[in-house]
């Protein structure tokens, strides 16, 4: 199969799945074919699926994942205390580990091609993340408090593993529980990486964004407490603060230029 054809054949799968969306036609333009199998994908719930449609799907993300290129955490520029900055799709990243900023259901986003980081890393990884998300809160019982972390295998995303991590939402002016919140979502994560052997990590923006914390203080908080978890015995050698936005890299530029 090429990708058109392994596009068409994960889309039908998907729809035939929903009687409700049995009369809906596939779009002529590529675009709209992405934007359908995303939105299918996105609203999937964990469950199981036959073996065919994984390795189709696979064999689709991974040349989607090619088209996109993958940066090498490496290549990343650190400063002396391993701590390094990086603007770009987080899902291109070749760390040992990426940090996706969850809700406190831990299965993703389930608004279609929505455009949040939770989305774009349950998309790329393929729908065996969200399955392997669903039994360990089946097992848990109870929503993901913020402040903790859950980890994954990474699947057809470049990194090993995902470490999921629910912040803090800021209502109003920010208090000392969210940033002592924020602050422990950056150690928890961390102390799972070392518990699994990982050497280097990229962390979001945890809570900015529709989370409400602000951006500088948030990066601050992030700098600080990653520098003295680093400071401890860990597997950890490399940190990147991975930014999407021109302020955040500005900020977490001039933050790492004094640590």
């Amino acid at each position: 199969m090429d990708q058109t054809e392994r596009r068409r054949y994960l889309t039908e799968k998907l729809l035939a799945e929903h009687p409700e969306y049995r009369d809906t036609q596939m779009p002529d333009s590529e675009t709209e074919q992405r934007q359908l199998l995303r939105g299918l994908m996105n609203i999937r719930m964990p469950g199981e699926i036959d073996e065919e449609f994984l390795e189709v799907q696979d064999a689709y993300l991974q040349e989607e994942l090619k088209r996109k290129g993958v940066v090498r955490a490496d290549s990343v520029e650190f400063n002396e205390n391993g701590l390094g900055t990086w603007k770009g799709d987080i899902t291109r990243l070749a760390a040992d580990a990426i940090v996706n900023a969850a809700n406190s259901g831990m299965t993703g986003c389930y608004v279609p091609n929505h455009t949040c980081i939770d989305n774009c890393i349950h998309t790329s990884a393929g729908i065996q993340l969200r399955c392997e998300c669903g039994k360990i809160m089946s097992l848990q019982g109870h929503a993901e408090p913020a402040g903790q972390a859950k980890i994954t295998q990474g699947y057809n995303l470049p990194c090993r593993y995902v470490i999921h991590t629910v912040g803090p939402v800021v209502r109003g002016s920010v208090t000392k529980r969210d940033e002592e919140l924020l602050a422990s979502c950056y150690r928890s994560c961390l102390e799972l990486a070392a518990a699994n052997h990982i050497e280097s990590i990229a962390f979001c923006c945890i809570s900015t964004g529709v989370f409400h914390f602000p951006n500088r203080r948030a990066a601050e908080i992030a700098v600080s407490t990653v520098r003295d978890c680093l400071r401890e015995k860990t597997s950890v050698k490399k940190v990147i603060f991975n930014v999407f936005k021109d302020i955040d890299e500005e900020i977490y530029r001039e933050l790492l230029g004094e640590y």
